[in-house]
């Protein structure tokens, strides 16, 4: 027979899959999920998507409706006490009569975090909370990283050869001046890690790379999952001269979705051209010709955007890291050598640069195909301001 604590795991690892069923239709709001058991068994159950309005926990109570009195609620984020676009879920969880809630961990909401549990707790219903923490700590940081400090989580992506180098597109042998590259013949990395990649870009709301990427690859920058998102993947490109071409691929395909930092002046004629293609055109402050990387993320975040996956290349990821914005890194290496084929992903470092290197926490590795990618967070986004 099952213990307590045993059955205790199964419904909070419920309750974390129903919250990830969430992923890019929550958004500006947590992936949450909850799970109502009375007697052993399942009788409500639900998850939190922005468009359906209802909290998980009001989804979990109807579901289950009389039975959830003295029941227990199974969920991976603190039940709100604050009145938003819906009243407070512990006031409707008291009325219910739920006598026990188990909550994975409290909410970073500074509007919220405790007080909801206490709410509870004040009216009888027994809070225990701290089970799978660490699994849904993970599941709402980019969350978390926008509610405390009004800036997305930025996760720099990057494709590394063993001998850490990046494969510059070159004109197979034999080929003429100018010959065309297969997008094959570019590719690092595994079709496992790049399906991977595409999942990193359907948990994401912007993607953000430099103008130097979309002129040598002239790419679509798209979410090709085809899993149902709530608004579309944000296209973001540092453009300081505002050098993208009114024929490329992002531009030919925008549709709202397309945004461009720059520093030329926002009444040109190359600006008027791409606002008349769709093209959100934004001058920003910055050093010299370049916007300040800082900025781009505070208006992504004013944009109500919590998460940015960084595909780009070395500059630009360089200057990522110099500039702070980077919270998290993932990185995929391929079992290949280039040699002299490629190029290192950055100029080497003087000895001052080498004493300031920052070193990443909380590092996993995880295979793909034949690749394996290396992860780990620059800051623990659940205190940053």
């Amino acid at each position: 027979m099952a213990t307590a604590a045993a059955a205790d795991a199964v419904f909070m690892d419920r309750a974390l899959e129903l919250a990830a069923r969430g992923v890019a239709l929550t958004s500006p709001n947590p992936l949450v999920g909850a799970v109502l058991v009375r007697d052993g068994r399942v009788v409500g159950e639900g998850f939190h998507t922005y468009d359906g309005v209802r909290h998980a926990e009001i989804i979990a109570l109807e579901s289950a409706g009389e039975s959830a009195r003295s029941a227990t609620l199974y969920i991976n984020l603190e039940p709100c006490c604050h009145k938003g676009r819906t009243g407070p879920c512990t006031h409707a969880l008291i009325a219910a009569g739920v006598a026990r809630v188990v909550a994975a961990m409290p909410d970073p909401n500074p509007a919220v975090s405790g007080r909801g549990f206490k709410q509870l707790r004040a009216a009888g219903i027994e809070v225990s909370t701290g089970l799978r923490e660490a699994e849904a700590r993970r599941l709402n940081e980019a969350f978390a990283r926008w509610i405390v400090s009004r800036r997305p989580l930025v996760t720099l992506k990057s494709a590394l050869t063993l001998d850490g180098q990046l494969v510059l597109p070159h004109a197979k042998r034999g080929a003429g001046k100018g010959a065309r590259i297969s997008q094959k013949d570019r590719w690092i990395s595994s079709p496992e890690s790049r399906a991977e990649v595409q999942q990193m870009r359907h948990a994401s709301d912007a993607l953000l790379t430099g103008i130097g990427t979309v002129l040598v690859d002239d790419p679509l920058l798209t979410d090709r999952t085809a899993l149902p998102r709530r608004r579309k993947l944000l296209r973001v490109v540092l453009d300081s001269r505002l050098r993208l071409p009114l024929r490329s691929k992002l531009v030919r395909s925008a549709d709202g979705d397309v945004l461009v930092f720059t520093r030329a002046k926002e009444n040109s004629p190359k600006a008027r051209a791409l606002r008349r293609a769709g093209i959100d055109v934004v001058r920003l402050a910055g050093r010299g010709s370049k916007p300040d990387l800082v900025e781009v993320v505070a208006e992504l975040g004013r944009r109500e955007i919590l998460s940015v996956l960084l595909e780009s290349g070395a500059i630009l990821n360089s200057a990522a890291l110099a500039a702070g914005i980077v919270d998290k890194m993932r990185v995929f290496f391929a079992p290949k050598v280039a040699g002299a084929a490629g190029r290192k992903p950055g100029a080497a470092s003087s000895p001052a640069r080498f004493q300031a290197m920052q070193e990443l926490q909380s590092v996993t590795i995880e295979p793909f195909g034949p690749d394996f990618a290396i992860e780990g967070y620059l800051r623990d986004v659940y205190r940053t301001r």
